[in-house]
């Protein structure tokens, strides 16, 4: 395996351990919350109610929308696909362009920074691997990993 399939292959691992951690440690935290959607039906996770301007959200109903948006609704699930999407694309052999790298890595950093501590930072090292890998392929602009 050469290193551009192997750096490809790194960065994809991180993306998918940091997406499918986050869903599952949310699940672990608020089993009870994620048990109600199963219970109440999944189209009542966060139901919309219209409401006038002077009725105050409980604190049940915030609750609930916090882990619907810190959990299904949050990066986790396109973290895990794009890795998923990049670990197949290096088992191609096709090259990821650097600009994806650029995208994820200064939105890992950027959210880092506005929620420290979390393990966003780890997402900047995938989107630096990207980089790296892009460069590579570069070098050999057919591919980044040997079509054997």
């Amino acid at each position: 395996m050469n290193s551009g399939k192997r750096l490809l292959r790194w960065a994809s691992g991180i993306m998918f351990v940091l997406g499918a951690g986050h869903l599952s440690l949310l699940t672990l935290i608020a089993r009870q919350d994620v048990a109600g959607w199963v219970d109440r039906g999944m189209w009542a996770a966060v139901p919309l109610v219209l409401s006038r301007g002077d009725a105050v959200p409980t604190v049940e109903s915030l609750r609930n929308q916090a882990v619907f948006w810190g959990g299904p609704a949050s990066f986790s699930v396109p973290l895990v696909l794009l890795g998923c999407l990049v670990w197949h694309l290096a088992g191609r052999g096709v090259a990821v362009p650097a600009a994806i790298g650029w995208g994820l890595a200064v939105w890992c950093l950027l959210g880092g920074v506005l929620l420290v501590p979390s393990p966003f930072f780890a997402g900047t090292v995938s989107g630096v691997l990207i980089i790296l890998a892009a460069r590579k392929a570069g070098d050999r602009p057919e591919a980044v990993g040997d079509r054997a």
